[in-house]
């Protein structure tokens, strides 16, 4: 059967993109992104072009783009328009979606004008203040991440001009996660979540935002930065017996499959009860082939959330794979 003629299913898509059908199902559910035919019945069966808009909102999502956000794009929208951002009509409210963020446009262009102004002082109390509202989720992808995006944009259209109000809101945005991060106290024991860059790879924003939020939800954890060398990797693993280990890589050529293999294959803990750990391969750097044993492409931020949640809900998570 040619999936040109009859298209592929829900489950099928999933696997291929390396994330879960809920997230696939999610994302026709609340933004309209679905295939285009059906099969007789209710059966989805997802053809090429339908395929091409998931591969698209999992190549921005990965990068930190809110997903409605990341759908509006998808489908070329704009950000008025009555389709994007929310569910299509008849779909119920969504339930992971946290708290209303109120004027997100407001709060957006006043960080955007205090960095121009490059006014530190100015941006660090926004970022403090929004983090405090609305908690860190809301925070780094109504907030933070389309700042970010349009000051990107601003100097890319400007012959390179303003780089350094990227850079000073970069640092802020930085400080305020970091200090979200410090802030929180690991209420659950167990294991902890290890986060690294992988080797040649420094971006490291995205990490600092899965930082924070675990600091939030009272989950343990180990921050090691950037371009972390696959030998300190290795040892790091070794020695902190980690649950999760989540890998960041931004672009292709610093994406490292063998890598992420080995560190989901290394063993610790005292013999005869010896574990592994699960790893997440987050960031555009490891789109591509679905990830093997051991490994997993989370959708988004929420995404690597919920897994790593999930981990320390399950009273085995410590127990050996």
């Amino acid at each position: 059967m040619s999936e040109t003629t009859h298209g592929v299913s829900t489950g099928a898509v999933a696997r291929r993109l390396g994330v879960s059908p809920t997230t696939v199902r999610s994302w026709e559910q609340r933004y309209g992104i679905g295939p285009a035919v059906r099969a007789s019945g209710r059966h989805r069966r997802w053809m090429p072009g339908d395929i091409a808009l998931l591969e698209e909102m999992c190549r921005l999502t990965a990068t930190g783009v809110p997903p409605a956000e990341a759908a509006r794009v998808v489908l070329g929208q704009q950000p008025g328009d009555p389709r994007g951002g929310g569910a299509p009509p008849g779909a119920g409210p969504a339930a992971d979606d946290g708290p209303p963020l109120g004027d997100v446009r407001r709060e957006c262009r006043g960080l955007a004008r205090a960095a121009v102004r490059l006014d530190a002082a100015a941006m660090e109390a926004l970022l403090g203040q929004v983090i405090a509202d609305h908690g860190v989720v809301a925070a780094w992808e109504e907030v933070m991440v389309p700042t970010l995006h349009a000051v990107g944009r601003t100097w890319e259209s400007s012959d390179d001009r303003y780089v350094e109000v990227e850079h000073l809101l970069s640092w802020h945005v930085s400080t305020a996660l970091r200090r979200a991060a410090m802030a929180g106290a690991g209420a659950v024991e167990g294991p902890p979540v290890l986060l690294a860059c992988v080797p040649a790879e420094a971006h490291t924003l995205p990490l600092e935002a899965l930082a924070a939020v675990l600091a939030e939800r009272g989950l343990p954890f180990r921050m090691f930065g950037g371009a972390v060398p696959a030998e300190a990797l290795d040892a790091a693993v070794r020695r902190s017996g980690p649950a999760v280990v989540v890998l960041w890589s931004q672009a292709r050529s610093t994406a490292s499959h063998a890598l992420a293999r080995h560190v989901a294959g290394t063993s610790f803990g005292l013999r005869g009860a010896r574990t592994t750990p699960l790893v997440l391969l987050a960031g555009p750097g490891w789109a591509g082939p679905p990830p093997g044993d051991g490994l997993l492409r989370p959708g988004g931020l929420r995404e690597a959330l919920q897994v790593i949640a999930a981990v320390y809900e399950d009273p085995g998570h410590g127990s050996g794979s």
